[in-house]
């Protein structure tokens, strides 16, 4: 197996320890403190590190997210904005 090309090879599953989850948010924002709760939980049992980022701190995040907050980043790839499902944010987690 070791002489197989790496197209055929799969991919090493990340382990969620080594993922990251980014909510891009504002101050004020129900949306927000609603997807934080569910960021939180989910992260919180898989171990998995979270951050916020403030739009209203930052002109970049700000131009290209304000219609979506709260934005839910995934190893920095968008994964959903508005609201987060707790499942769907599980499965690609650990997946």
């Amino acid at each position: 197996m070791a002489d197989m090309s790496p197209l055929f090879r799969r991919a090493t599953a990340k382990s969620p320890r080594d993922r990251l989850v980014t909510l891009i948010r504002k101050p004020g924002c129900h949306l927000c403190d609603d997807a934080q709760i569910v960021i939180e939980k989910v992260c919180g049992e898989l171990g998995v590190p979270w951050e916020q980022k403030d739009i209203t701190q930052d002109s970049r995040l700000h131009d290209q997210y304000w219609e979506q907050i709260p934005v839910v980043l995934v190893d920095g790839a968008q994964h959903t904005f508005w609201r987060v499902n707790e499942d769907r944010l599980r499965k690609a987690l650990t997946s």
